[in-house]
């Protein structure tokens, strides 16, 4: 008899999406949708036994940065292994489409710069068969990948395609200008863009060090782009992404609300906890909230968990980096570095010399030591006391924190110099992350800025969506958890949602067969690792999970136990997407 499905997972408890509490049932695949939920009787021609297990949807990861690495590779790792299903790229307002050949390395300086992938690794790896947004685009659609991808229009690119030197100097957009890049966000929406990503952060620098392009874009250049995307299709298209510093907070957010009511654009924009400023964020979710009454759409993307920099004599920094010894070492390779620290002689020098960059990291003047914590071992902690921190582990063994610190670098982690060092910048000025808990419960708020593929020598947090399992809804343990319902929900249908993908993120009858099978009570999230395997053997920080039994893309099993499979169902999504009709209609 013939199979009534093409894959059955068996018995697992469902957590479906709708934040409701979970249930045991079976789910059904056919044709790349769900096709039942609950007692089925059918056969499917692949069963997965989730007895025991949790059954969710594929995560949507909205704050992803594969831009490049979506033209030379298929399998968007980290994100695939931690039960991303599908991911949104283009954020912050770095990307590589529109651009001219004459602009190819100031793209790639950008990126460098502001997502800390390296230039060779970029140079290499870009194929440059575009000049146009929708040739970019085409150029992904003849891919196929572990995930599905969206992308956004970048502004940096978008300004120096229009403006030229003009724009990387960041002067102010001509009536002209304005009316150029409104006529490419137009058809950058028509030919598939989900949205457009600007940034106004000064962290954001090109390698050489020059602020990003869109820093000080006026609100007359970001409103005519909203109104380029509002004139396309029927009704507008795409969604409003930005980052910034948001030095005003007031006047920033009323600018940003006057662009969406103008443009009738959904908006999302970067919300953490800075210690300049460590309550702003609630002024932030009122105005969400007032926004929201008036029937206006803007989210923030809130990160899960401290926002840092990790520091290692494989990566990108250390707390040496600034010292004269270690300068005259760091191109050596790792083992003759580490025999070199081994050595007593070497050592002592190293250890009695001040940094030559006061504004090292870790170092003086700030001497941050406090702030910084060893990193190892399998569920990493994200939450950790002061008692942990390298400057309290160094006062209880009676040695100085220079010497601490080396030692965790050298031994360790998987030892032989590859020890890691965890400096949390944002989300953490109260050593707590209680109020992530308190940002995380507000109705206009999404689990977001995982970064994957982007700052490959100094961060790693592609990881967040295990991070949000482990952490918030089963081990936290220095103040109350999260529901894993309302985890789910949050990290599948609210982001969908808030990028317009309105056709997953659910467990249901009709929506797409992206979906995980967890064995929850074993899931684990690996410690931070190096890799060489970006092009040119470029360098990158990975970190991997186990317990992720099975991960579906349309239908298909792409990871089984955090091992690839031979399929890549994964696709460029051309815009928005709709519900089902059945579920649009109820």
């Amino acid at each position: 008899m013939e199979n009534a499905f093409d894959l059955v997972v068996r018995g697992g408890t469902v957590v479906d999406g709708t934040g409701q509490g979970a249930f045991e049932a079976d789910v059904a695949v056919k044709d790349g949708v769900i096709a039942a939920v609950g007692r089925v009787a059918g056969r499917g021609a692949e069963e997965i036994d989730a007895r025991g297990q949790i059954v969710t949807p594929g995560f949507v990861d909205v704050h992803c940065h594969y831009d490049g690495q979506a033209t030379w590779d298929n399998r968007m790792q980290p994100s695939s292994w931690h039960g991303v299903t599908t991911v949104v790229m283009g954020n912050c307002g770095v990307g590589f489409a529109p651009c001219r050949e004459s602009d190819h390395n100031r793209l790639i300086r950008l990126m460098e710069g502001v997502e800390d992938i390296p230039f060779p690794v970029l140079s290499e790896g870009l194929p440059w068969n575009w000049e146009s947004y929708p040739e970019y685009l085409d150029g992904l659609a003849s891919r196929s990948f572990d995930v599905d991808v969206a992308s956004q229009l970048p502004h940096a690119a978008l300004r120096v395609y229009v403006m030229g030197e003009r724009g990387v100097n960041r002067e102010p957009a001509t009536e002209a200008d304005i009316h150029a890049m409104a006529a490419i966000a137009k058809r950058a929406m028509e030919a598939g863009a989900i949205g457009f990503g600007t940034s106004r952060t000064l962290n954001h620098r090109s390698s050489d060090g020059a602020p990003i392009a869109t820093l000080t874009a006026g609100e007359d250049e970001l409103t005519g782009i909203a109104m380029g995307m509002a004139a396309a299709g029927n009704g507008g298209l795409g969604v409003l992404q930005v980052v910034s510093d948001f030095i005003d907070p007031a006047e920033e957010f009323a600018m940003l609300r006057r662009i969406v009511e103008r443009s009738g654009r959904p908006l999302s924009f970067s919300l953490l906890q800075s210690p300049r400023d460590p309550q702003q964020w609630r002024f932030m979710l009122e105005q969400m909230t007032e926004a929201k009454a008036a029937g206006l759409q803007i989210r923030a993307q809130v990160a899960t968990r401290p926002v840092g920099v990790l520091f290692g004599l494989e990566l990108t920094v250390n707390p040496f980096s600034s010292h004269p010894s270690y300068r005259a070492i760091k191109e050596k390779p790792l083992a003759e570095r580490v025999a070199m620290l081994r050595d007593p002689e070497f050592r002592a020098r190293l250890l009695s010399e001040e940094a030559e960059n006061a504004r090292a990291p870790g170092l003086s003047p700030a001497r941050a030591w406090d702030r910084i914590f060893p990193m190892g071992g399998d569920n990493p902690d994200y939450e950790p006391t002061p008692d942990a921190s390298i400057a309290a582990l160094a006062e209880a063994r009676g040695v100085d924190p220079y010497a601490m610190a080396l030692e965790h670098m050298l031994d360790g982690g998987e030892g032989n110099g590859r020890g890691i060092l965890y400096l949390p910048l944002l989300n953490y000025a109260e050593n707590n992350l209680d109020h992530v808990r308190t940002m995380l419960q507000h109705d206009c708020v999404v689990p977001g800025l995982s970064d994957g593929g982007a700052h490959v020598g100094m961060i790693c947090d592609g990881s967040f969506p295990t991070s949000n399992l482990v952490q918030w809804t089963r081990d936290r343990t220095r103040g109350p958890k999260l529901s894993i319902e309302k985890m789910i929900k949050a990290q599948c249908r609210d982001t969908a949602e808030t990028v317009g993908l309105f056709d997953r993120g659910l467990l249901s009858p009709g929506y797409r067969a992206d979906l995980n099978v967890i064995d929850y009570d074993r899931l684990t999230l690996k410690s931070p690792s190096v890799a060489y395997d970006l092009p040119t053997g470029g360098r990158r920080l990975v970190q991997r999970a186990s317990g992720y039994t099975a991960t579906l893309v349309k239908g298909q099993v792409t990871y089984r136990d955090g091992t690839p499979t031979d399929a890549l169902p994964g696709r460029l999504l051309r815009g928005a997407q709709a519900a089902p009709l059945k579920m649009a209609a109820e």
